[in-house]
C-alpha cells in the first residue's frame, strides 16, 4: 500500500505544480485552490507512505518521478521546450528510480 499512497501523493504534486503555474501568482482563485488542495492531498499521502517505505527512497522517488511528470506536462499544456540535456537527464533520473526500486534492499518494505 506504501507505493499506492506514493503514487497518490506524486500525482497530487503534478497536478499542484501545474495548478501553481496556472494561478498566475495566487491571483486566479480556482487554481490557486486547486493548488493548496493538491499539495495538502500529496504531504498527507506522503506522510502515510512513510509507515512503509524508507524516507530517503520516497523521496527519491517522489522527486524523480514528479520531476519527469511535471516536465511532460510542462511540455504539453505550457509549450515548454525540452533540450536534449534535458531529455538526457530526465533519462538518467528515471533510470535512477528504476535502479532505487529493482535492485536496492533499501527500497524493501
Amino acid at each position: 500500500m506504501g507505493y499506492l499512497y506514493l503514487a497518490v501523493a506524486i500525482v497530487s504534486e503534478v497536478i499542484g505544480t501545474s495548478a501553481l503555474k496556472a494561478s498566475n501568482e495566487f491571483t486566479r482563485p480556482v487554481p490557486s485552490l486547486i493548488t493548496v488542495v493538491a499539495f495538502a492531498c500529496a504531504f498527507y499521502c506522503l506522510s502515510i507512505t512513510l509507515r512503509t517505505i524508507p524516507v530517503g527512497i520516497a523521496y527519491a522517488i517522489w522527486s524523480g518521478v514528479g520531476i519527469v511528470l511535471i516536465s511532460l506536462i510542462a511540455l504539453v499544456l505550457f509549450g515548454q521546450k525540452l533540450d536534449l540535456p534535458a531529455v538526457i537527464g530526465m533519462g538518467l533520473i528515471v533510470a535512477g528510480v528504476l535502479v532505487i526500486n529493482l535492485f536496492s534492499r533499501s527500497a524493501a518494505h
